[in-house]
Parts: C-alpha cells; structure tokens; sequence
C-alpha cells in the first residue's frame, strides 16, 4: 500500500524544525554513513548525525506527531518505529535505486524488521527542483513531491530513489515502522475495513451491523498479529 499521510506537521511545526535543521551546522554528515553495502555507491546526499543532539530532539517531535496522527496509526498499526532520521539534497545530490535493508540496528542492540519505509516532506515543493521520491512497483513508477509536512508510507521492500535537486534544497525526514501486522496485504484489508467503520459510525449507519464489522476488524488483527 502506498499511502500519502497530510498534515503529519502543521506549518508551525515544519518552520520549527526547518529551521533548526538549516542551524544545525556540523551535525550535518555523509548520509552514506547509514547506507548498506548495496546503498552506499548510490547515496549522495546529507544526514543530520543519528544519535545527535539534534536528531534525538527532532526525532521525538516527529514522533509524538505520529502518535497523534489518527490515519498513520489505522494505515501502518505501528509496533515499533525507527528513530526518525533527517536529510538534505543540494547541487545535484541524488540516491539511486536502492532497497532498503530488511532489519535496522537499534541503539540498545534490539533490531527492527523493516516492515514500512516513510518519508516526510519538510519544505515547499516549490523551493526545490528535482528532489521526487520516485517508489516502483507492479503498476509502474510513482513520483512523490509533497507538500511540507505531508508524508509518504509505502512497503520497505520497494525499489525507490531520490531524482537529483537541481535547485535549492530539500529536506526530509525519513524513518521505518516494525507493523504489528507483517504482510502488506493483510494491513491494507485491515486500513480498508477500518476507514470504512469510520465512515459507517459518521453516518449513524446501522448500529448492530457496525458492532459486528468492527468485530471482525478486531478478529483479524487478532489473527494477523504477530506479537
């Protein structure tokens, strides 16, 4: 399922954090230092150093976003997620084709299986040339350049890329989600009967059939839950 989330961060939010990204001066490092072999010959580009005072503090802005965000929690039905990464593209800079990897380190030593790949916008499309996060898939190639605070959730095993910005620059946050439900199949019925639900209870639709729907909702993840 490949879902664009809006309005993960109000404008305040996105000017907030902006700014602090454009100040945070050293922390800035090649953003090959958290590629995989396969990633890295195809990684140009920038990241805010994980683990830095910086990125801890962002990071936990992003996430008690998400947290709060009704349509995140029903598309991706989080188990764990990735501490939220940031990069900048410039002059060119570009990722390739690539796939992200199946498990992520993280810093206690535990690891995460890479159910969801995510990307959120943090500046204007209209600041920046190029910069599309292009994701394939079997109906072909999608190009995503949203809006700043909007955000991208689509299967971690998608070959994606970052085109080359040939103007200005774009930021983003980008992180992965362990899904309590492994199989994108089973979590798009289950994101699918769960929009549904909420459109039947906002129009006072039969009361005993809603009941028994989300019942069934809860059967199935019952089912499809993996812890």
């Amino acid at each position: 399922m490949l879902l664009r989330i809006p309005q993960v961060l109000n404008p305040a939010q996105v000017q907030s954090i902006a700014a602090s990204l454009h100040a945070a001066g050293p922390a800035w490092v090649d953003g090959r230092a958290t590629a995989g072999y396969t990633g890295a010959p195809v990684k140009h580009n920038q990241q805010l150093a994980e683990g830095s005072a910086p990125a801890r503090e962002l990071g936990d802005q992003v996430l008690a976003a998400l947290e709060r965000h009704p349509l995140f929690i029903s598309a991706a039905l989080p188990n764990r997620v990735y501490p939220p990464l940031f990069n900048r593209y410039s002059g060119g800079m570009t990722f390739g084709n690539h796939v992200d990897g199946a498990v992520r380190l993280l810093g206690n030593g535990d690891k995460l299986r890479t159910d969801l790949s995510a990307t959120l916008f943090l500046c204007d499309p209209a600041d920046y040339d190029g910069g599309e996060l292009v994701i394939e898939d079997s109906y072909g190639a999608h190009r995503i350049k949203l809006a700043a605070g909007d955000m991208v959730l689509y299967p971690a095993h998608s070959l994606h890329r970052v085109e080359p910005v040939t103007r200005g620059t774009r930021l983003a946050s980008f992180f992965w989600i362990q899904s309590l439900v492994r199989e994108d199949a089973q979590r798009t019925i289950l994101f699918e009967m769960d929009q549904a639900i909420q459109r039947l209870n906002a129009s006072q639709a039969d009361e005993e059939a809603r009941r028994s729907l989300v019942g069934c909702y809860h059967n199935l993840l019952r089912t499809w839950t993996l812890t």
